[in-house]
C-alpha cells in the first residue's frame, strides 16, 4: 500500500500536541500592527488551538503528525 502524501501547506501552519489537538497561529498578526493596540498583538502571540470540529480534516491533511 502507498504512503499517504501530507499537505505541506497544513504541516507548516499546524502542530499536533500530545493530547491530540492541533496548535496553530493566530490570525491578524501579520501586517498592518499600527492601529491595533499592544494589548491586542500581545494576546496574538499565545498559542492558538483549532477547534475540535476541524480536528478530522487536518487528521486526513496529516497523516503521519
Amino acid at each position: 500500500m502507498p504512503k499517504i502524501k501530507t499537505n505541506r501547506a497544513t504541516n507548516k501552519r499546524f502542530r499536533k500536541t500530545a493530547s491530540g489537538k492541533y496548535k496553530c497561529g493566530h490570525a491578524n498578526r501579520s501586517h498592518i500592527l499600527t492601529k491595533k493596540s499592544t494589548k491586542r498583538k500581545r494576546n496574538l502571540r499565545g498559542a492558538n488551538h483549532a477547534r475540535p470540529e476541524d480536528s478530522g480534516r487536518l487528521d486526513r491533511l496529516l497523516p503521519y503528525a
